[in-house]
């Protein structure tokens, strides 16, 4: 079986991933996701953008012969070339760790396993090597912004492979970030026995009999063709992953002290969680609260909620705020406005839409006039990300403070208010899974933000209406969303606090 550096990498965001892609059915796995799909467009299109600016050889060879792949990458190391593009180099498992480390322990069957290198570059390098007076350092092209460890463990399991082959170990890798001018040095002194370590557990998961334990993590898992499968056993099991707080680290320490079900936990005293890694008195009692809220299917106030005079109220004007963005164009390109105005019993949605990137300036102008028409109204959003784009806005376009700042002072981020006071028995806090709960439901049923990223990508290629009016219902759905959870906020609080017998 061939384990490459793309392998690795699965496996550091998902230990069940690897398992599932070698030995799991196949016809299990999701339909490809579309933002997934763009992200790989993205990252050849970026890759491309680089290689542009390179004199670069690719070994040429029949379509998975690796053999003859390695052959010809040899071949252009023996001749010096500057730059190699998708090399292939080959190493049995069993030699890597004879060779490598007479010490590192490995599974018994690890014979049938043959690592295989395919960085996206071999640089050539001042050095000595078996070729002559150069070596070659292996760099990866990466659209992340930050040296992630699954990237630099990549390039150490590149740059040891390489080691064999050109008899002298690199003294550095590479790493070329979307974000940055110059390549990123990886320490490969600081990373390889992490790497080593990394690939005998990988191996030790694909020996196993049934892979490594579910463990939903939403921010990694959403984009992962066997999503549905694992979510449908960590429901059947009422898996603690499942639970809004319990990371991976918490999960852990919970594991230790036996606490592996919603029932334990939810008895749990608080104080003996506290001290644990990863937790604090508030984490513990929040944690503790939220199983609860989930075992018994109602809402809590926490143990240290909001003081009662900072959770919101009804205004006579209130406005709902919402944003979509395009992060490859740092682009924010619809403004969402729904204005209430409870006096009247009246209500107005403002579209706020950049149909082109160039027109960023002009609707956030009109977003300002627009909320500057309710000079008292409370602006009411979900999450810090418009508050944050309010002020970015307002530098970029060089507002004066006196127009941006009374704006932001009127902001309440919904998501803080609840989020600080109340444990609902939910799987997460996004907004979708709390309007739900509350009984709203979104036009477009499979909508989301993420997809909203990739129709405005095609309506930019293609000019497609259709995909714009998709994307203006999904966020005024989000605004309204914003409002069901802020109105269902504050009655909640008064039929706590003010309709409670003394």
């Amino acid at each position: 079986m061939l384990i490459n550096a793309d392998l690795l990498l699965q496996y550091q965001r998902c230990q069940r991933r690897p398992f599932l892609d070698s030995r799991g059915d196949r016809t299990q796995r999701d339909s490809p996701n579309e933002l997934l799909l763009k992200l790989q467009q993205d990252k050849i299109a970026y890759q491309k953008s680089i290689l542009a600016n390179l004199s670069y050889h690719q070994p040429d060879y029949p379509r998975r012969d690796w053999e003859a792949g390695q052959a010809a990458t040899l071949e252009l190391m023996q001749r010096g070339v500057e730059y190699i593009h998708r090399g292939i180099l080959l190493v049995s498992y069993d030699e890597w760790v004879n060779t490598e480390n007479e010490n590192f322990s490995a599974s018994p069957d690890y014979q049938k396993y043959t690592l295989l290198s395919c960085p996206d570059l071999l640089v050539k390098h001042p050095g000595q090597s078996r070729f002559g007076d150069w070596i070659y350092l292996p760099a990866n092209l990466e659209m992340g912004k930050r040296p992630k460890q699954e990237y630099q463990v990549g390039i150490a399991f590149h740059a040891q492979i390489l080691a064999k082959f050109q008899e002298t170990a690199p003294p550095i890798g590479l790493l070329q970030l979307r974000t940055r001018e110059n390549t990123y040095p990886v320490d490969l002194l600081k990373w390889t026995p992490q790497m080593q370590l990394i690939l005998a557990e990988l191996i030790a998961a694909l020996e196993s009999a049934d892979g490594a334990e579910v463990f939903i993590s939403r921010q990694k898992c959403n984009l992962c063709h066997w999503y549905s499968q694992c979510y449908a056993i960590a429901q059947s099991q009422k898996h603690l992953s499942l639970l809004p707080g319990v990371t991976p680290v918490r999960y852990k320490q919970l594991q230790e002290l036996e606490l592996t079900t919603l029932e334990s936990l939810a008895n749990t005293n608080p104080s003996i969680l506290e001290n644990l890694t990863g937790f604090d008195r508030e984490v513990a009692n929040k944690l503790v609260v939220q199983a609860q809220a989930v075992l018994q299917n109602r809402p809590f106030i926490l143990p240290y909620p909001l003081p009662l005079e900072t959770i919101t109220y009804t205004a006579p004007i209130e406005i709902y705020f919402d944003i979509e963005a395009q992060p490859d164009l740092n682009l924010n390109y619809l403004l969402g406005v729904l204005v209430v105005n409870r006096q009247t019993n009246t209500e107005q949605f403002y579209s706020l839409l950049a149909e082109k990137p160039e027109d960023e300036e002009i609707v956030w102008r009109q977003f300002l006039d627009l909320v500057w028409q309710y000079p008292e109204a409370p602006i009411y959003h979900f999450c810090a990300y418009e508050f944050d784009t309010v002020q970015r806005l307002g530098k970029l376009y060089q507002t004066p403070n006196s127009k941006v700042r009374p704006v932001l002072n009127r902001f309440v981020d919904v998501y803080e208010q609840l989020t600080q006071s109340v444990a609902l028995p939910i799987e997460s806090y996004a907004l979708k899974a709390i309007a739900r709960w509350l009984g709203f439901e979104w036009r477009d049923k499979e909508a989301s933000g993420a997809k909203c990223i990739y129709w405005y990508d095609s309506w930019l290629e293609t000019g497609d209406r259709t995909l714009l009016e998709t994307i203006q219902r999904y966020n005024e759905d989000d605004c309204r969303a914003t409002r069901n959870v802020k109105d269902w906020l504050v009655q909640f609080f008064q039929e706590e606090y003010y309709l409670r017998p003394a």
